[in-house]
């Protein structure tokens, strides 16, 4: 009997040290892209705003499109937006697009994620 426990001592050891980059891969990569998804949805949401404000402000003094979508996601710094249309005429659309360069937050996976953060939206411009 002591001889088997013998040969099976650092057997754990072993399996922890193969099994332990498989798990700090997932853990990091589950990360990554939840905080990614977090930035794609604020950044479309910042997009949906900009497109709300472009349709209904879009030609009163000192109105900004990227200050409008930069406050709308106060948390996702460095946002700009670009409006399809100039001017906004009635009964159109105006298409917003937002976005953003991603920065990882672990660095683990950088080759499995996208450079860019986009959103866009579309709001009908009133009369």
């Amino acid at each position: 009997m002591q001889r088997a426990a013998k040969r099976e001592e650092g057997a754990s050891a072993v399996e922890f040290a193969l099994v332990l980059p498989v798990l700090i891969t997932l853990l990091l990569g589950i990360m990554e892209f939840g905080f990614f998804f977090n930035q794609q949805i604020s950044v479309t949401q910042a997009a949906r705003e900009g497109a709300r404000a472009y349709a209904i402000q879009h030609d009163k003094a000192g109105f900004n499109l990227n200050d409008v979508v930069q406050k709308a996601a106060p948390s996702v710094v460095g946002i700009t937006a670009t409006a399809d249309v100039t001017g906004c005429p009635a009964n159109t659309n105006v298409t917003v697009t937002a976005s953003k360069g991603y920065t990882s937050i672990t660095g683990w996976i950088d080759f499995a994620m996208p450079t860019t953060v986009q959103g866009k939206a579309a709001m009908r411009c009133g009369g």
